[in-house]
């Protein structure tokens, strides 16, 4: 192996890691507007406001999470 096809193999190895790292920053983001939302809604449960609206929003966070653990898997599986 020469040095060209040494360098190129640290930069694919390098971009691979700015890859995961923006997907796993992206993830990070998407779950504080998940926590966000969490504590939104435990704030208006507290106040007793909008209860059909809270069953909706609950159903909505629960998919967003079940999205990003997908997410998450699938990143996983792209590190091996």
């Amino acid at each position: 192996m020469n040095k060209n096809q040494s360098s190129d193999i640290t930069d694919i190895q390098i971009a691979r890691l700015a890859y995961i790292g923006a997907s796993i920053a992206a993830l990070g983001d998407g779950l504080a507007a998940v926590a966000a939302g969490l504590a939104l809604r435990s704030l208006e449960k507290a106040n007793n406001q909008n209860a059909p609206y809270q069953s909706t929003e609950v159903d909505d966070l629960q998919k967003q999470i079940d999205y990003i653990i997908n997410e998450l898997k699938q990143v996983k599986k792209t590190m091996r």
